[in-house]
């Protein structure tokens, strides 16, 4: 039995709490390893954060001026010198192109570490797919991510949210919300088959724990009706009966729905609201508008039609909340589309898991010193096709 097949199945095996106890144990005893860390990227991907147990004693690191940071950014391995003969290998822990963080892992280098990096990548791998698994059954890997407190209605939103990133050979997603630790409206949501790529981007009404009920509601309402294998203006349709029965008009939920076709790249369209959609293709960015429809549960029985359009291999689309269009700077001035183009031109060499984020930072020095007053929600969907 091969070393990776052993440790493999040492993290399998490992109580939920003890995966990185587990880790270390079994690098020691296959690899020589001198010592191991698992860093986790928190809530606002601004530094990666050391597991360990409570109280925490262990500094954070730097997404952006780190070594380890530059593992998570390039998602590729990284060998930094750590003395004499010794190197300190850092490896990415991602799950289907969601970004979690970062293996370190400190070795002997007397017969080449390099040797070893395709095996340690592997595990870092298997370790960031048990850390998923584990976290139905533990606090631990929950806790590790948060720098900050988040509020409740935050809890509950990122309790809600399917990854900040998805990957496929016909395409890639990243998604991100701000303020990471006290969201509570914003949402984003995507499932995928053999043939189809479901995508929904919410934009909430309200404010703290009452707009986070509201899009629990209309989320779960939505997938209820996915997964019925109903069709995507009957899903709005269900939605919005769900959300009028309980607010009866008083509170509604805008949201931009899409069914993409992976084979042909078709796209069926419900826009029922305030969320807005920008389109990269061949270097020039350009808003693609649809039929406004009715937000869900404004009125009692909307009905719903569904919109057609057509992405082409290289497309880059970017959906935002009124909480990045609309944001004012210290003058008054909204963002807006100009602003926006901007940024989605001079971010359009990055992966799509790193767009929201930067888009989220420029966004934050057009608002100048001033507290968001709103959710902020950029999803970017690079489309390769098949």
């Amino acid at each position: 039995m091969n070393r990776f097949v052993i440790a493999e199945r040492a993290l399998r095996t490992a109580a939920p709490h003890e995966l990185l106890d587990a880790t270390r144990r079994v690098l020691a005893e296959l690899y020589a390893a001198e010592r191991a860390d698992l860093y986790l990227a928190d809530y606002g991907l601004t530094v990666l954060q050391p597991v360990s147990v409570l109280p925490h004693t262990m500094e954070p690191v730097s997404v952006h001026n780190s070594v380890v940071g530059r593992a998570f950014g390039a998602q590729e391995p990284v060998v930094e010198p750590a003395g004499d003969r010794v190197v300190r290998v850092h490896l990415p822990v991602s799950v289907r192109g969601d970004r979690m963080g970062v293996l370190s892992v400190t070795l002997p280098d007397d017969d080449g570490a390099e040797g070893v990096l395709a095996e340690l990548a592997e595990i870092a791998q298997v370790l960031g797919h048990e850390v998923i698994v584990a976290e139905r059954d533990t606090d631990v890997y929950l806790q590790a991510r948060r720098k900050d407190r988040l509020t409740l209605a935050a809890e509950m939103q990122w309790q809600l949210l399917p990854a900040r990133a998805c990957a496929r050979p016909e395409y890639e997603l990243g998604a991100q919300l701000e303020p990471a630790y006290a969201i509570f409206g914003d949402n984003f949501d995507w499932s995928v088959t053999a043939d189809r790529l479901m995508l929904y981007v919410t934009n909430g009404m309200g404010e703290g724990i009452e707009a986070s009920l509201l899009t629990n509601l209309a989320i779960n309402a939505l997938r209820n009706a996915r997964r019925a294998g109903i069709a995507l203006a009957d899903q709005a349709a269900l939605a919005d009966q769900a959300v009028y029965a309980h607010y009866r008009g008083r509170c509604y939920l805008s949201v931009l729905m899409f069914d993409f076709d992976l084979e042909t790249g078709r796209v069926a369209v419900v826009d029922a609201g305030s969320p807005q959609m920008l389109r990269l293709r061949d270097g020039s960015v350009e808003r693609v508008t649809f039929e406004a429809q009715l937000p869900l549960g404004m009125f009692e029985e909307t009905d719903y039609v569904t919109q057609e359009f057509h992405v082409e291999p290289g497309d880059r689309l970017v959906f935002v909340s009124d909480g990045v269009h609309a944001v004012a700077d210290p003058k008054g001035e909204a963002y807006g589309d100009t602003a926006l183009a901007r940024a989605i031109q001079s971010t359009r060499l990055l992966p799509a898991a790193e767009v929201p984020r930067a888009i989220l930072r420029e966004l934050t020095g057009h608002r100048g010193g001033s507290v968001a007053a709103d959710d902020a929600l950029v999803v970017c969907l690079d489309w390769h096709g098949r």
